[in-house]
């Protein structure tokens, strides 16, 4: 019976998860933990005797990590050249038990400037006006000799200057003389009110003449007005009872303006935008710069924006482009990430500048609990928090065989504070309607109205679940030496990584020396081995002390490092040798495994380049309009209103796709 003790308590793998005993009775720790900290000691006993091993001391440390840097402090001069600075600390995470402490510098300072603040001061007088009606004339000044600037004083004094002022344009009027044409005015009005009296009189008088006398009162005659002024009449003509009033009489007609009266310019101003012309006659011209040409200043003009603080100072894993109502198509080549947003996402009048972003996993922290694995690269596009009215689709590659019974697969998005949130569990019910995924075989495409970052996190829920690695071979394409090295990568399926990896190698000056293969690697806590055969041990030998190499389970498991490798040291007995014939096997213990037939002139620079995805992504990454869409915008209209709903009886886009046997 062998036991484990770790500070001379028991080691019970049914109590702490992450440990485990191999049927050897190696004792495994799944995952570095700082409780894992201990003396460690083999404990093999029988009924006869007990025997134990010497202790092994096991130290977990922690290498420390910088905290983001603190906003700039404010410029050291208030006029004139100065300087500011910003610092971060070593305590995201601290470093523990003697790990590393941080790389680097903890405080950065810059130059500025801040513009001295300018006082105002006043021009020259105008010259004096003409002498007005008011026997009054004016000068005026302004304050723009110079004008005040950067915080500094306005001007002190009147800027108008108004005197008294004699001549042959100032009319002098006789005391009195205003007071008499007053009183001429007054004497024509009462004349003329006492003619339109007498006129009304002569006129009344003569239209009573004309009535009938069975009227007692005028008032009838205003009836439409005054109905309860009708007196009874006599008893020999009753129909005066019944005369109803004209209600006609009472309509109006109103004549003039219906808009109220502005009383100033400073009232009401309208926008002289596309409030009033959504869109004018002319030509519209969008202007789209080439990354490669513009790249640095795009970036360096952005990064004053808190959301693009993280991005990568490059263009090789970032594309950006200017976007209007039209839609388009943003793609970093070769990755098959790219962002596409449709006609009118984006609303009329606003033009956006969007980036799609490739992020290392080694720049992102991205928190893994349990079992939890990464399935996808992790992408960002923006800037986030603009208002888009459809969602756009973002399409990136993953590396899971899924199925509802081996994964809980989640879309994480990282919140504002740096966070990362769940957003939503795929194949469930969603619990709101900003976000969508369309998972296929290897792409899964993201329906999302808020831009942000994004990646595709999955948790195992039995041992058959499995991920897909592909097997890359790279050998130098040049030997001048006896050795030769043979390094295979073990690397998660998705282009984005494939491409990471034929840019490092085409650095170090190697040839890829075998076609891809793709091996499933599945939750069985089993690790990776390879190995190298049928070799020629009278023309090489390999320099491989074990008969294998082995790459842990959580390493390739987590997903944090998207490509491990291998290499197998050979050397050659003579330096006139050079065929290289052989194989290499790469397996997972109790699981899948492939095996590489190589056979080759290492003198020879071969570059099987053919076994590579060609590079059909050279074109531009930033698409505008119409062209960035596969289907013509006439034809996909036609598709959508011959389509139906998504209902009950499947009469939609998705029926229609099952029966043409699409993914």
């Amino acid at each position: 019976q062998v036991e484990w003790l770790r500070n001379e308590e028991l080691v019970d793998p049914a109590l702490d998860t992450n440990v485990y005993v191999t049927p050897e009775h190696s004792l495994v720790l799944r995952q570095a933990r700082l409780a894992d900290t201990a003396n460690y000691t083999c404990v093999a006993k029988n009924i006869v005797a007990r025997r134990r091993s010497a202790s092994a001391a096991i130290i977990v440390y922690v290498n420390g990590g910088w905290s983001t840097w603190t906003q700039w402090s404010g410029c050291s001069t208030s006029c004139g050249r100065g300087w500011q600075k910003r610092s971060r600390t070593c305590t995201n995470p601290t470093p523990l038990n003697g790990g590393a402490f941080c790389e680097g510098q903890n405080v950065q300072k810059t130059a500025c400037t801040t513009l001295c603040p300018v006082d105002g001061a006043w021009s020259e007088w105008s010259k004096w006006s003409v002498c007005g009606a008011e026997c009054t004339h004016w000068r005026s000044r302004e304050c723009s000799e110079p004008a005040p600037r950067n915080g500094g004083r306005e001007c002190h004094g009147p800027e108008l200057d108004t005197r008294n002022c004699t001549s042959e344009l100032c009319s002098h009027v006789v005391p009195g003389t205003e007071d008499v044409a007053l009183y001429v005015g007054l004497v024509a009005v009462a004349v003329c009110l006492v003619l339109l009296l007498l006129v009304g009189l002569l006129v009344y008088c003569r239209k009573k003449g004309g009535l009938d006398a069975d009227v007692a009162d005028s008032s009838i005659l205003t009836a439409g007005f005054q109905p309860v002024s009708i007196k009874p009449s006599k008893a020999d003509n009753p129909s005066l009872l019944t005369i109803q009033p004209d209600l006609s009489t009472t309509t109006m007609t109103y004549q003039g303006s219906l808009c109220p009266r502005q009383d100033g310019p400073a009232k009401l101003q309208l926008p002289n935008g596309h409030l009033l012309s959504p869109l004018g006659a002319g030509r519209h011209t969008l202007h789209h710069s080439s990354p490669s040409a513009e790249g640095a200043d795009f970036v360096a003009r952005l990064t004053t924006q808190s959301y693009f603080r993280s991005l990568p100072r490059g263009t090789t894993n970032m594309a950006y482009g200017t976007f209007n109502f039209l839609g388009g198509r943003l793609m970093i080549p070769n990755t098959g990430i790219s962002l596409l947003i449709p006609p009118d996402a984006i609303p009329r009048g606003k033009i956006y500048e969007v980036y799609l972003t490739l992020h290392k996993q080694e720049e992102v922290r991205l928190p893994l609990a349990g079992c939890q694995t990464l399935l996808s690269p992790i992408v960002s596009c923006g800037p986030p928090g603009v208002l888009l009215t459809r969602p756009a689709i973002l399409a990136m590659g993953h590396c899971v065989e899924a199925s509802a019974e081996n994964w809980s697969i989640w879309l994480k998005k990282q919140s504002c504070e740096g966070t990362w949130e769940d957003v939503l569990q795929l194949g469930a019910e969603p619990c709101t309607e900003l976000y969508y995924c369309q998972l296929e075989a290897q792409a899964c495409y993201i329906f999302t109205e808020q831009l942000g970052r994004f990646a595709l996190v999955g948790e195992s829920l039995s041992m058959a679940a499995s991920k897909r690695l592909k097997l890359v071979l790279f050998a130098p394409a040049a030997c001048p030496s006896l050795e030769y090295n043979i390094r295979v990568y073990c690397l998660s399926d998705t282009q984005d990584v494939l491409k990471e990896v034929i840019q490092l190698e085409k650095q170090l000056g190697g040839q890829l020396i075998g076609a891809p293969r793709v091996l499933h690697f599945k939750d069985s806590y089993h690790n990776l081995r390879l190995s190298i055969h049928d070799m020629p041990s009278s023309l090489w030998k390999s320099k491989l002390l074990a008969s294998y190499q082995e790459i842990p389970f959580y390493h390739i498991w987590s997903g944090l490092q998207p490509f491990l490798h291998c290499t197998f040291t050979l050397e050659r007995l003579s330096p006139s040798t050079c065929e290289l014939a052989c194989k290499i096997w790469v397996w997972q213990v109790e699981g899948d495994g492939q095996s590489f037939t190589v056979n080759f002139n290492i003198a020879k620079d071969t570059r099987f380049s053919d076994w590579l995805v060609p590079d059909n992504e050279v074109g531009a990454p930033a698409l505008v309009g119409p062209s960035a869409f596969k289907i013509p915008f006439l034809i996909r209209q036609k598709i959508i209103s011959s389509l139906d709903p998504p209902g009950t009886r499947g009469a939609d886009w998705r029926m229609l796709a099952q029966k043409l046997n699409l993914d």
